[in-house]
């Protein structure tokens, strides 16, 4: 009986939470928040360990990843996923339709516009209702099988229901949407990495990585357009897209069925304006001939279809004076320069600044001072200088040259052969660096010292408190008390003062840091090129930091996601006598610098959750153990009860308050040995 109770709230579980996935990715339109879903979601994850006999084939538990894939096998398509031919004026459009009705002979034509995704073609396949297959599009007839990476969107049904063919194949876009293309550029920028040009290429990228679990945390997106199998029910491709909605996959709802290329233009113009609004980039639109019959007689060139095309928007452009250039040093030595322009109306935003990302661009576009600058977004988010409007040149103007030493400290920059950026080598004292150090050290998915947030850092290097990442364990109560200071945080002026509750919170904060997993403090010391992913791999590999900061080229080369500018990095951060002083005072201070062997295998099932541990255990040591259990695993310990909580893992005695507040908001109060269960069963 109780097994067949598990058996059905499994079941319950996996039809409420994809319920849930279809109304937030699908509809638009969720129906509880975002941590009642997380809720629910840890409750199937720990049911599903505990219990894999009753695991699912539409569990939404592989939409978090997990699976490593070394090489992508390829696979030929069904039938080629062939390009549309581009149009970009109306005269043009015009020509299609007299080229369709003269293919047609007698009789209407009717038309389907649809939003041109500007993503990744993809094409998806069913076996008897589950998703068994997702290919790229490759070279049109083959392309790559990347089926884990896909099921961690949500958009995307991993099942289907009701009267559903054995074989069913659809094929759509894989897009980004803006507010998630900018969190993981804001990510590799902070991580000194080079930013996506744009989400298209986000997008594609990644598809392509190995870890399905770090494709989920890009949170992608998918649109399907089309269902390349044919039903003989369905007679218009207008029916199709109905018949897709049904089977809940995510469909255009702009898509509009015109009546003539009239109706078509109209359609192109209202969303030349209204593209500006959307949450994803879209380069233009699709029509189609609605018609399968119609479509069947125009047929195909051995390159596109003859019954659809494209209209390509124009990339929206302004021109703008250059009035100066700043360059901004990045926490890894990286120098940015950035045109300060004359205000001007860009797609719905005030456009006063614009990134030329390095001296190859400001070289190859050959601007000068105080010329008149072409700026454009299509396709991007953020502004991009495309050109000069020589018209408007000076004859006097100079040409601008890339600054030869460090804004900041004046130190003579360099410029490692094959990388575009120029780079200050003062890594250890130039004051944009140290604060970016700092900032990087603190955050959230590394050693997660929230409290010394919102400009304190800076004002803590102001004050000459701190000058490296390990000064921050040497502040002390008497050090912060008392200080106040005007600071500038989103463009806004606010008194920032150090009061006793304050201090405090910064002093626990920085004290509970020590007990962060040895792989996040890897990623917190700041090692260039060494992300979250890779701070993993190499603290898996080595498990000291004695042995990683004595490793060889070639040894740092055999773990894997390894190369060689990594492994370069790594040297060069580790032979340096005051990264090594660091380290050394790090350790003193008792910050984790290796895993034990019970503990050497470091899992993300706690990820994004929240812990509260409380009441008596066995010995304190155990408490310990299993808040650091929490952490290695992805989790975040908290002091108190929030509607944040995931869990509260319960002891003996534990406070009546405390048990109360869990229960009226609804949060899960497990013991020990289902926290232990939950891991071992991982």
């Amino acid at each position: 009986m109780f097994m067949k109770h598990i058996q059905e709230r499994i079941n319950t579980l996996v039809k409420e939470i994809n319920s849930h996935n279809y109304n937030y990715y699908v509809l638009d339109n969720p129906s509880i928040s975002d941590y009642e879903f997380d809720q629910l979601l840890a409750e199937l994850i720990a049911l599903e360990n505990t219990h894999p006999e009753y695991v699912q084939a539409n569990t939404p538990t592989q939409r978090v990843g997990g699976e490593i894939s070394k090489t992508f096998p390829s696979a030929k398509h069904s039938s080629p996923m062939l390009s549309l031919g581009n149009t970009y004026t109306k005269s043009e459009l015009q020509e299609f339709d007299t080229r369709v009705r003269n293919g047609i002979g007698d009789g209407e034509v009717e038309y389907v516009c649809e939003l041109k995704f500007d993503g990744v073609a993809i094409a998806l396949i069913y076996t008897e209702g589950k998703l068994t297959q997702a290919i790229t599009r490759g070279d049109g007839v083959q392309g790559d099988v990347i089926t884990n990476n896909i099921k961690t969107i949500g958009s995307i049904p991993l099942t289907i229901e009701n009267d559903y063919p054995p074989l069913l194949e659809v094929r759509g876009e894989v897009i980004l949407p803006h507010i998630n293309f900018q969190k993981l550029n804001k990510e590799r920028t902070d991580k000194g990495e080079a930013p996506f040009a744009n989400p298209r290429n986000a997008a594609s990228g990644s598809l392509k990585l190995q870890d399905s679990a770090e494709v989920a945390k890009r949170k992608l997106d998918a649109f399907i357009y089309s269902l390349n199998t044919d039903l003989p029910n369905l007679k218009t491709h207008y029916d199709s897209l109905q018949q897709l909605r049904k089977w809940k996959f995510k469909v255009d709802q702009h898509a509009r069925l015109c009546k003539n290329i009239e109706e078509v233009i109209d359609f192109i113009d209202e969303w030349d304006e209204k593209r500006k609004h959307l949450p994803f980039d879209i380069d233009g639109i699709v029509l189609k001939v609605n018609s399968n019959e119609q479509q069947s007689q125009l047929g195909f060139t051995a390159k596109m279809p003859r019954w659809a095309i494209a209209y390509k928007f124009k990339a929206e452009r302004v021109t703008s004076k250059l009035i100066s250039i700043d360059y901004q040093v990045g926490r890894t030595g990286a120098v940015t320069p950035v045109a300060n322009l004359e205000p001007v109306a860009l797609a719905g935003t005030t456009v006063r600044r614009a990134s030329l990302h390095n001296a190859d661009i400001i070289k190859q576009l050959d601007i000068h001072y105080n010329d008149t600058l072409y700026v454009e977004k299509g396709g991007e988010i953020i502004p991009k200088i495309v050109d000069i409007d020589l018209s408007e040149r000076d004859s006097n103007a100079s040409a601008v040259e890339f600054i030869t030493h460090c804004p900041e400290c004046n130190t003579l920059l360099v410029r490692k052969e094959g990388e575009a950026a120029h780079y200050c080598p003062n890594t250890d004292h130039c004051p944009p660096q140290i604060k970016g150090r700092i900032e990087h050290f603190i955050s959230r998915k590394a050693m997660n010292i929230d409290s010394l947030g919102e400009g304190k850092i800076e004002i803590l290097v102001e004050q000459n408190l701190i000058h490296r990442i390990d000064d921050l364990y040497k502040l002390t109560y008497e050090d912060l008390i008392g200080i106040e200071k005007t600071h500038l945080i989103n463009d806004k002026e606010r008194i920032i003062s150090f009061r006793e509750k304050t201090v405090n919170n910064i002093l626990n904060g920085i004290e509970q840091s020590k007990q962060i997993p040895f792989e996040r403090v890897l990623f917190a010391i700041g090692i260039r090129h060494v992300g979250e992913t890779s701070a993993k791999k190499i603290v898996s590999h080595f498990q000291h930091i004695d042995k990683l900061m004595q490793a060889t080229f070639d040894e740092l080369l055999k773990v894997e996601d390894v190369g060689e500018k990594i492994a370069e990095s790594i040297l060069s951060f580790f032979q340096n006598p005051n990264n090594q002083e660091i380290i050394k005072n790090l350790r003193l201070h008792g910050l984790q610098f290796s895993i034990s062997q019970q503990d050497s295998s470091i899992s993300n099932i706690f990820n994004g959750l929240r812990f509260v541990v409380s009441g008596s255990f066995e010995t304190p040591q155990r408490r310990k153990e299993i808040e650091d259990l929490v952490e290695k695993n992805g989790g975040k310990l908290v002091s108190s009860i929030s509607s944040k909580l995931s869990f509260v893992v319960a002891g003996e005695n534990m406070g009546p308050a405390k048990e109360q507040k869990a229960q009226e908001l609804g949060i899960p109060i497990i013991s020990e040995h289902d926290f232990m269960k939950m891991i071992h069963n991982n």
